[in-house]
């Protein structure tokens, strides 16, 4: 199984339009969420979850920095923008609902994009293929994905790419 993210050029950047050096901001958050399709997932697969995250963060925050979760997606694309667009698929809230945010789950629910306070953050886009739907509520938190996925991964894969504030 792959992934292919539309906002990663050739050059293995994120476009800066998906993040802080972007014109699209929902609750202060950068808003437009990169599109992205799954390729080949296994026989057996009932929906997918998706985490985008950036373990740079925490070099400022502590902690690395969710910026987006998706579970009980049934389709293999993405479509650019779908984040607060009325999505076909859940999602979870991110970190600007967190000790360092000032939102509420309810806002930071979506894509927040990234907007890295100091130099280059490398940010990978993760997708789970799950033998099961997980029926998680919106705006839940990484850790009830990660319980309610246990024993139904059927396979994993990755796209990283950089963004920069500089």
């Amino acid at each position: 199984m792959k992934v292919e993210c539309s906002g990663i050029g050739p050059d293995g950047w994120f476009d800066d339009r998906f993040g802080a050096k972007g014109s699209v901001f929902v609750n202060g958050m950068p808003g437009l969420s990169p599109g992205f399709s799954i390729k080949d997932a296994p026989e057996g697969t009932k929906s997918f979850a998706v985490v985008f995250d950036d373990y740079d963060a925490v070099s400022a925050a502590g902690f690395l920095w969710v910026h987006w979760l998706i579970s009980d997606l049934k389709e293999t694309e993405v479509k650019e923008g779908a984040s607060h667009n009325d999505p076909p698929f859940t999602e979870g809230s991110n970190n600007w609902f967190s000790a360092l945010g000032d939102l509420t789950r309810e806002q930071a629910t979506g894509y927040g994009g990234p907007a890295p306070p100091n130099g280059m953050h490398r940010y990978t886009l993760k997708v789970y293929a799950l033998d099961t739907v997980l029926d998680l509520p919106s705006g839940f938190r990484l850790n009830d994905l990660y319980f309610a996925m246990d024993g139904h991964v059927l396979a994993h894969c990755k796209a990283v790419g950089k963004y920069s504030t500089d």
